[in-house]
């Protein structure tokens, strides 16, 4: 069995679910080609698991501030590199396409008729999650963004509609000793806004990571360029998670069973979903502004037990080795079964 696998760039989850389904697939015995898009080539690192991986320019949502920056999104926009790339792309030797929301790879497999599987977060809101009632839009513009024949939606809760469980990296394998700071990863903010706001608080220390050109540490404040290495490790030891309501670094965050304060990307109606979920739930805290009083209050607050997810790449690899005969509902029934999301104590 041979597949293209598309993922969408410009977040760093898609990227990390890729990294989930990688060692499943190889594992399987299939063969995998890999294409990403929607960020600058020189931004990617730590690529080696995809061996040659192709990349294409796509779409790149911009943002400032803390906010969706429409008419600079529009101004970026190449549909006709789009289209130009979904043409020149040749599937004639795959026997699936799988997207993970990536749109030339799944409008390459519509155009020539290969059957296409959309796996990503963003699938789930084409069902009535909470947070999208008034984005009458937002099913549609799912499935016409990144088009698929089965789509197999993942989040926190299954809404019994076939949403699948998060896919969720290993665990570090190391012995590690909870360390009396936070982690803090606001991509989309402006780091010294962050910085500033975290230093009002000197009796807690907090550790930033980011992706922009670091600034020196701040008091009670350290900053931290992004690492595959050293990022994962401070997950694990830290006492909670201050982050943007992206879902892979919250499922993560809910896994080790941390306490969350998380910051929706306005205007991004997923990360505004994502929020109202976690809400719901009442796995986090949601922050608006960048005011004290909600920091401390969040402080203040105690963890969370650890959840529990079965490993959702193995059996979504199974399942397709399989031919995808089974039901994306009995699929997720099964893989919800095996999952355990224990109460606050």
């Amino acid at each position: 069995m041979r597949i293209l696998y598309g993922v969408q760039a410009t977040g760093n989850g898609h990227i990390t679910r890729a990294r989930v389904m990688q060692p499943a697939l190889a594992a399987a015995g299939i063969e995998v080609d890999y294409l990403f898009s929607g960020r600058a080539e020189e931004a990617y690192f730590d690529m080696q698991p995809f061996a040659e991986y192709q990349t294409r320019k796509g779409f790149t949502l911009q943002s400032c501030a803390g906010k969706i920056q429409p008419w600079q999104t529009l101004k970026t926009l190449d549909l006709i590199e789009f289209w130009r790339d979904v043409r020149a792309l040749d599937l004639s030797t795959y026997d699936y396409v799988l997207t993970d929301f990536e749109p030339i790879s799944a409008w390459a497999a519509r155009r020539q008729k290969v059957p296409c599987i959309g796996l990503a977060h963003q699938y789930a809101l084409v069902h009535p999650i909470p947070g999208t009632e008034k984005a009458f839009w937002l099913a549609p513009a799912i499935r016409n963004f990144a088009p698929a024949n089965i789509l197999l939606g993942i989040h926190w809760q299954s809404f019994e509609c076939g949403v699948l469980p998060p896919m969720i990296p290993a665990l570090p394998t190391q012995p590690y000793t909870a360390q009396n700071f936070i982690l803090v990863y606001l991509p989309f903010e402006a780091l010294t806004e962050v910085c500033t706001w975290l230093a009002q608080c000197p009796e807690q220390r907090f550790r930033v990571y980011t992706s922009q050109s670091p600034i020196d540490a701040v008091e009670n404040v350290e900053v931290r360029s992004l690492c595959r290495e050293t990022f994962p490790q401070d997950l694990a030891r830290c006492q909670g998670v201050i982050c943007n309501t992206g879902f892979g670094l919250c499922s993560e965050a809910i896994l080790l069973g941390k306490k969350l304060l998380t910051r929706p990307l306005s205007g991004q109606i997923e990360q505004e979903s994502n929020a109202a979920v976690l809400e719901k739930m009442g796995r986090a805290q949601i922050l608006h502004q960048f005011d004290l009083d909600s920091l401390r209050a969040w402080l203040r607050t105690e963890n969370w037990p650890a959840a529990v997810y079965p490993r959702v790449a193995d059996e979504v690899v199974a399942w397709l080795k399989a031919g995808a005969q089974e039901s994306a509902e009995s699929l997720a029934q099964r893989l919800w079964q095996a999952t355990h999301l224990p109460v606050q104590v």
